[in-house]
This record gives structure tokens, sequence and C-alpha cells, in this order.
């Protein structure tokens, strides 16, 4: 009868299926062969961990251990009762009844989003969790919801209950990189699941439901009255007493955790994406991705390298990095320290080796802790007027015979119905080149860039692979208007061509290897000349002139030489700052993650400050 049901419903919901079958087909095809999948076997074991992936700094120290708390699966049997009952109860009640799917619970979360304008709520069974573990995206639409529907009523026609419930135990995330009941137990409490108290399992079974807000090490009151009304829950069910419930709620918890040598996350974090890229490189997944003619065929790609990335640090690598780890602690100090004095403000930097062209130290964002939004590489924002010596001066000194003595124009000037002003206002006459850089006039950059012409100008930054492309070959690019923006990382690396003209892309790795120390990957970065050594000499020149003289001044660098470029972006959304000494060359970025005007900010100068602390020598 339930299946006949089911069956009706499902036929039901066809015509549904059919309108928004445009949506759902590319979807669809990224769901790994679907029908495959179910036909063959969906008993898909989870890795075994054995060897972590180390990362040593230049002194070939370890600093960081990377690794998935997932221990092999356990059979149902072997995963306590109750264990299991906390999540039937909180998570889907009717979880040995159901199809697959609720179509109360759908129609409460229907009339919820409805209510909200939003399709947040999920109104998810146990086997649409694990489907969509599986199988789908995260993305919250209703065309995934019903995708999803359709999978769960599947799953279920080819597989049982218990094996359903066994692999949603093994596969649940837990936070902190642990998955699985016994991931969790063994990483919060050093024990295995059959070893956890009652309380201790219900605590542990808080944090599935958002691992976000329930991150015990974050938000350990957050994570504690969860698994209180989970063992009210028991109570009300007659699984517990209510006076055993007051007990375990009573029950201190002591976290026993499964420390792993996670030091310096945010340069940590930024070595595991390098190492995508470098294995993106080295076996094509490159070249796969730009040959990739729709969104559905990059993904597939994207998917791949992932799989393949994965499999290679589970196996367990030796990354051998640049790290300079007195460097990375006193500047992650330097910057937090200073960023305690203005509230949610964030910031990031990039510090680079001028010598070795070598990544030495990173700043991901405020008391960056691991798995947190690392801002060095994951936040691009428009680069505003630090962008102007690569794209309007450096290339007109390159097409021409200027010098920084040279006069231009700064009176008003449009190009159709693009008319940019200077700061204030300000409306100039003729100036030299240098007063156009020492306070960043805006018309003198856009005549330049003019003069020069648009292609011709990101035919020079082709060298510094910079993430620009043809949407970007527009005149806002003079002032850094950008469709993207650029990171902290990008534009450190570009403004390593100011140090002799010479480009070879800066890197955190220097070797992977494997535990037996066989060389598995290295860079090959081959240097290219972008600037003459006339170019070079006058942008550094005018660098110096702008910390002495111009928007820079308040830097204080005890170097021999001290050259560098602000920015700021429309409505004081974005300060950054970039340049270099004779030892390091850098940027840094300072703003909020949801941008607001920074206006009140402007005479802290705490851009300034931050590059002032990462450039001493």
């Amino acid at each position: 009868m339930r299946r006949a049901v089911g069956f009706f419903i499902v036929l039901c919901s066809l015509p549904l299926l059919f309108i928004l079958i445009g949506k759902i087909s590319e979807e669809m095809q990224t769901a790994e062969a679907f029908e495959k999948e179910f036909t063959s076997t969906i008993k898909l074991e989870a890795p075994n961990i054995l060897n972590p992936t180390v990362l040593k700094d230049r002194d070939h120290k370890t600093f960081s251990e990377e690794y998935t708390e997932w221990r092999k699966p356990l059979l149902l049997s072997d995963i306590p009762t109750f264990m299991q009952q906390l999540f039937i109860n909180s998570e889907d009640a009717d979880f040995y009844e159901h199809i697959g799917f609720d179509l109360s619970g759908i129609a409460r979360a229907f009339v919820q989003n409805n209510e909200n304008g939003s399709a947040s709520q999920g109104g998810s069974t146990i086997t649409q969790q694990l489907v969509r573990m599986r199988y789908l995206s995260q993305e919250k639409t209703y065309e995934r919801k019903l995708l999803e529907i359709f999978y769960a009523y599947e799953l279920e026609r080819k597989t049982s209950k218990d094996e359903i419930l066994n692999m949603y135990l093994n596969e649940m995330y837990f936070a902190n990189g642990a998955y699985g009941v016994n991931g969790a137990a063994t990483y919060y409490f050093n024990k295995p699941v059959t070893h956890l108290s009652k309380a201790q399992m219900a605590f542990i079974a808080a944090i599935p439901n958002n691992p976000t807000l329930y991150d015990p090490l974050r938000h350990f009151e957050n994570t504690k009255k969860r698994q209180e009304r989970l063992l009210d829950k028991m109570a009300e069910k007659g699984i517990i007493s209510h006076q055993e419930a007051k007990k375990m709620k009573r029950e201190k918890i002591t976290f026993a955790l499964k420390r792993k040598v996670q030091l310096y996350p945010a340069y940590s974090t930024y070595v595991i994406n390098e190492f995508r890229s470098l294995v993106a490189s080295k076996e094509g997944y490159t070249k796969e991705r730009q040959l990739a003619k729709t969104p559905l065929e990059r993904k597939k790609v994207e998917a791949k390298l992932s799989k393949r990335v994965n499999h290679l640090l589970n196996k367990g690598l030796v990354i051998e990095t640049a790290l300079s780890p007195t460097k990375q602690a006193m500047d992650t100090t330097a910057i937090d320290n200073l960023l305690t004095h203005y509230g949610t403000l964030q910031s990031s930097a990039v510090v680079i080796d001028n010598d070795t062209r070598e990544i030495v130290s990173i700043y991901g964002g405020k008391h960056y802790r691991k798995y947190d939004f690392n801002r060095s590489y994951q936040a691009a924002r428009q680069p505003g007027s630090a962008f102007k010596p690569l794209i309007d001066y450096a290339p007109y000194f390159e097409k021409t015979k200027a010098t920084p003595n040279t006069i231009v124009s700064g009176a008003p000037y449009c190009i159709g119905n693009y008319c940019p002003k200077n700061y204030g206002g300000q409306v100039l006459g003729n100036v030299t080149i240098l007063q156009g850089f020492r306070y960043s006039y805006n018309t003198v950059a856009i005549r330049l860039l003019a003069q020069v012409g648009i292609a011709p100008a990101f035919q020079y930054l082709k060298p510094l692979h910079l993430p620009i492309g043809k949407e970007d070959y527009e005149y806002p690019s003079a002032l850094g208007g950008l469709t993207h923006g650029l990171t902290t990382g990008d534009l450190a690396s570009a403004y390593t061509s100011f140090i002799d003209g010479d480009y070879r892309t800066p890197h955190t790795i220097r070797s992977v290897k494997d535990q037996n120390g066989h060389l598995l990957y290295k860079w090959k970065s081959p240097t290219r000349t972008v600037w003459s050594p006339s170019t070079v000499e006058h942008i550094r020149f005018l660098m110096a002139d702008v910390v002495k003289n111009g928007t820079g001044v308040g830097i204080h660098v005890d170097a021999p030489y001290v050259g560098a470029k602000t920015g700021t972006t429309n409505d004081y959304r974005d300060y950054w700052l970039a340049g270099l000494t004779d030892r390091y060359t850098s940027a840094v970025w300072i703003g909020y993650d949801q941008p607001q005007n920074m206006q009140a900010l402007e005479a802290a100068k705490v851009h300034h400050r931050i590059f002032s602390k990462i450039m001493q020598p």
C-alpha cells in the first residue's frame, strides 16, 4: 500500500517536473549518472584515512597536518541504539513509515518559505538529506528540492530503511572536519562511539542540524542547549525517563580533542588551495577547464579535479613550503591586535620575498581559524587606484618616452558617458605625471589608458596571470573597476613585477613528495620580462614619492627603499595598499565582509599601519 501511494504521488507530480525540466536538466546531468548509481550499487564506503598530509615550513619543520576525521563506516548493529534514536526522533520521526519524503513536512516548509519569500526551509527526511549529501548540490531552490524528492523515492525503492540510516549515520558532517558518528566521537572525545555516555551521544547528535551554529568548539552554549532539547524529546518519547534526562543534562561535557598539528591556518589553507592549482596545471585539468564550453562542462571538470586532489591528500603527502614561521606569527599577531579596536573590520595581506618570489606570510582574516573564509585568496574586491600602476602608468611609460616629470592634462575628461571625477571633485589643468600619481588623480589615469589603448594596456598584463577577462576591457578599469575584482594574493603577485621588471609566479609550495620521499609535483615558474628597466625605475620612483609626499604618508618602514600605492573604491567600501621594500612585496586590504562605507576610518589609516608592520625587515 505504501509503495502504491508513493507511486501515485510521483505520477501526479510528473506535470510539474516537466514544467521545471529545463532548470533541472543541468542538475540531473551533474548528479553523476543517477540511474547508473542506483542500478549498480549505492553502498559507497567512506574513505579510511590512514596517512595525514604533512605541511612543512622553510626549515623542514611540520606546521600542519591535513586529514579528515572520518573512520571506516560502522555497521548499523555496531552503532548504539540510543544514537540511532537521537537522530530519528530529532530529524525524521516518521523515518520508518514514509516513502522517502514527508508530504506534511514539505507542505509546512512551503508555507514557511512563502511567508519568508525564500526557499530556505527544508522539510527534509533522513533519506532526502542522504541524497543531498551524495548526489546533489546544497543549492536552496525549489527545482533542486523537487529533484531531491524523486531521488529519495528511488533510493527507498532500491534500499532498505536500515541501510539508509546506516549510510546517513556514517556520513553526516559534525563540523571541524569530522564525518560520521564514529569520526565525531574520536575527534571530540578521543574514543569510539560505543564508549560514549548517552549525554555525550546527545551532544554530538546536536551538531549536524547546523554545523556552523552548533560547532561545539566555537558555540558550545548553542550545542549544549540543543543537546538538552534532544534529551527532553527522548524523554517525551519514553526512550528515557525525565529523571534520566535531567541527570544527563547535568553531566559535564569535557572535550578530549584529537589534536592535529594545525599551526598558521591561514597559510596552510592557502597551501592546500595552491596544491589544487598545481595538480590542475600538471595533470591537464587547467586546459580541460579552458576548453569547456558550458558551465556544466566546467562543473564536471571541477568535480573530477576535486576527486583527484582528495585522493592524493588522503594517500598522505609531504608538502614543503616557503613559510617563515617567525614572520607569519608576528604578522598575524600584529594585524589581529590592530583590528581589535575596529569591531568587525576585516583584513587580508600577502607578503612575498623579493629574492625568491616565494610567499612567506599570509593573513586571511581577523582571528582566522581553520576552515574559515580565507580572504587572501577567496575575497576578490575592486582594487581601486592600487591597480593604476599596472594598467595606466607602467603601460604608458612602456609606450612612450615619458618620465615622471612629463606634463599631462588633468582636466575633466569623458569617454562617451563615462566621466570620472577626482577625489573631492577637484578640477585640474596641466600636471606632471608625478603629481597625478602622488595624488591619484582619476582624470590623469583615464587619459593615460586612453592614449595607450585598452587592448594594448591589458596585453602588458598577460604574463601576470591576473583573473581578468575581455569583460574588463572597459575604461572603468583605469580606476580599478574590474568585473570580478582581485585578491591580495593577486595584487601582491602582480606588484613583484616592479622589483626588477621580471615576473615569475609567486608560490607557497616548493615541492610535493609522497610518504617515501619521491618527488610528485613541483612548480616550473618561467621568468618573463614584463617591464623595461626605465619603466621599473619610474614606477619605483613614483611609489617612493607616494610614501614621502602623497596618499602613502603615514607608512613607516625601516628599510632602504619603501614604495607603495593606495587604493580606495567607490563609497569607501575598500581600502588597499600595495607596494614593496628592498626585501618584501605585499598587498593589504581592509574592509567589511558585507561592504559598507568606511569614510569614518580614513584618518585612522589602518591599512598604512598594517603595511608598516608586515614590511619591517
